[in-house]
């Protein structure tokens, strides 16, 4: 890939056949940014396993503890008491066929949407609209839930519950983890919150080496390879 001036003078920092330490990876990426924007901080997993087993799938929910720095927007499909529940819980839009009616009608202002169980039969008409875009309500990333789970839910979701999942036809899981405008601290604990949630949820078909690499990277800028073993060391894991 041919990059720009810019990012080739960045990229010098950076050693890409060494790995680093996560405190130092962090100092790196806060020197190497050159966009005029907020840039996103990534995380990159290289995993063992093989998706095309049922019991080799990873997919779940971390929630970063300083949020991941974007306006979440929150849909809610339910009716009846979860809808009063939504709407006190400060969801930005609430409803059931309405809400069905606009997204076939190909509206999409939205980043997560949320249902309650029995909204599952009208919400499924929306598959193709809403799995393309990664918004269908799934019970592994805790976006089907009950009423009375919905206040706990948004919640979450404001704070900066994140959804992780391995690629359809690789072990690789691409994560943004918050805002380069973050404090050097902020991200660090945003980063081992979300390494614990890979580290807890290992498949059971999952054999040998787990996590093979970690890349944290910024919008734009330069990949950079984490020491992997230090890491799974201070949340309690081994590979």
């Amino acid at each position: 890939m041919d990059h720009g001036k810019k990012y080739t003078e960045v990229a010098k920092q950076v050693d890409s056949k060494k790995t680093y330490k996560l405190d130092e990876a962090i100092a790196i990426l806060k020197k190497t940014s050159y966009v005029k924007f907020d840039p996103t901080i990534e995380l990159h997993f290289r995993l063992g396993i093989d998706p095309r087993h049922a019991d080799q799938q990873v997919r779940s929910t971390a929630v970063l503890p300083h949020g991941t720095g974007k306006q979440v927007r929150i849909l809610v499909f339910t009716q009846g008491e979860g809808e009063i529940l939504a709407r006190q819980a400060g969801a930005d839009f609430v409803g059931s066929d309405d809400l069905v009616k606009q997204i076939e009608g190909g509206w999409t202002e939205f980043d997560v949407a949320v249902a309650t169980p029995e909204q599952m039969g009208k919400v499924g008409k929306l598959g193709k609209i809403l799995g393309r875009r990664g918004l269908m309500p799934n019970p592994k990333s805790g976006t089907i839930c009950q009423p009375s789970d919905l206040p706990r839910v948004i919640q979450e979701t404001r704070r900066g519950k994140v959804e992780f999942r391995n690629e359809p036809k690789a072990g690789l899981v691409h994560v943004g983890v918050g805002k380069l405008s973050f404090s050097e601290q902020q991200i660090r604990e945003n980063v081992m919150n979300l390494i614990e949630g890979i580290v807890r949820n290992k498949p059971t078909g999952a054999k040998g080496v787990y996590i093979r690499s970690i890349t944290i990277t910024s919008t734009m800028g330069p990949g950079i390879h984490l020491e992997v073993n230090p890491i799974l060391t201070e949340v309690g894991s081994t590979n």
